[in-house]
């Protein structure tokens, strides 16, 4: 089976019942995450979640199909979810297809992947298994996401509300649906007495916007700009922003340039396709001396290396969280550096 963004929520409640393998890939992380969540939220008996890592399974590719097979310490069901790397898992995906018994409910989250990797190959032909591509999000997709979030939380919000906080959440569903739950909680909204929420509360609220949160240490990082770096960071840790949602942001800035990279190609005009991009309201106007400058640094394999660096940062991040502000802080600075005009 094969899906993306636009129908898993539709195939998703078959694929629970008929898939024993899932294979989530692109450039979404976000998008990924939500579809692990939801899929493991339509399983008749999730129970145990056993967590394991694509690079171990690249080194032990029998071990999937051993763990998938395996009964839970307490005798009832259980799901294996694997945060891979590209087609980290697909020796240990292709082991385990070739064991008699059936396995346990597989969730693999392989963001840096493709639906033309080896393991979405191997997937894509089978009954048994559901391969889907998540495409970097637009804002028109999230703010309409935003809407979506908020209805169920009993909110009202209109759209300029909608695009404003998608907008300050880097584009990425995790962070929006944090704010809307802050402006459920702030206005005593639920589904059966609904409320409505306006710029004056989500400002009351505190929620930060890209002009004083996430974007500007972004901004400062990607193009190069090492003198306001520190600055960044000390602010950083000042207002005890989250580590990971910083990251996040980033990546979500990184996939942007991806995706725009690729549609320039190799001997584009920048500045003429920026323009183009901005007046087709593609690219936000405040953000198109941002994105130009980086695009003019970022580009073929300086920006797969990027994307590889961040994925790098990210594990290094949820594997030791109590270091994850540190950790953070000398990527970014390496990050920075690169970018930075040579001299």
């Amino acid at each position: 089976m094969k899906a993306t963004q636009k129908d898993f929520k539709s195939i998703a409640p078959r694929a629970v019942r008929e898939a024993r393998v899932f294979f989530l890939c692109g450039q979404d992380d976000a998008g990924i995450q939500d579809a692990a969540q939801l899929l493991v939220e339509l399983l008749p008996d999730a129970g145990e979640r056993i967590e394991l890592a694509g690079a171990d399974l690249r080194k032990d590719p029998a071990r999937l199909g051993d763990e998938a097979r395996s009964t839970s310490l307490f005798g009832g069901s259980r799901h294996i979810l694997v945060r891979a790397s590209g087609d980290e898992a697909h020796d240990a995906i292709e082991a385990m297809l070739q064991g008699e018994s059936e396995p346990c409910p597989v969730i693999v989250m392989a963001s840096s992947a493709t639906d033309k990797s080896r393991t979405a190959k191997l997937l894509a032909g089978r009954p048994d298994a559901l391969m889907a591509m998540f495409y970097p999000p637009d804002l028109r997709s999230v703010s309409s996401a935003v809407r979506d979030m908020a209805g169920a939380a009993g909110v009202k919000l209109g759209g300029d509300l909608a695009e404003r906080i998608a907008r300050a959440a880097a584009l990425d569903t995790r962070i929006a649906a944090s704010e809307v739950a802050k402006l459920a909680l702030y206005l005593d909204a639920t589904p059966q007495a609904p409320r409505t929420a306006d710029a004056e509360t989500f400002e009351a609220i505190g929620a930060r916007t890209e002009d004083d949160g996430l974007m500007p240490l972004v901004n400062a990082v990607l193009s190069g700009d090492v003198q306001r770096l520190p600055g960044e960071l000390r602010r950083m840790r000042e207002l005890g922003l989250n580590p990971v949602g910083l990251l996040l942001a980033v990546e979500r800035r990184a996939a942007q340039l991806a995706q725009l990279a690729a549609k320039i190609g190799r001997s584009g005009d920048i500045e003429r396709f920026v323009e183009a991009e901005t007046a087709a309201r593609r690219i936000f106007f405040k953000d198109k001396g941002d994105i130009l400058r980086q695009l003019q640094k970022w580009r073929g394999p300086r920006l797969s290396r990027l994307v590889e660096k961040l994925i790098g940062l990210h594990r290094a991040l949820l594997a030791n969280s109590q270091q994850a502000e540190l950790l953070l802080a000398q990527g970014l600075t390496e990050i920075a550096r690169v970018a930075a005009p040579r001299k």
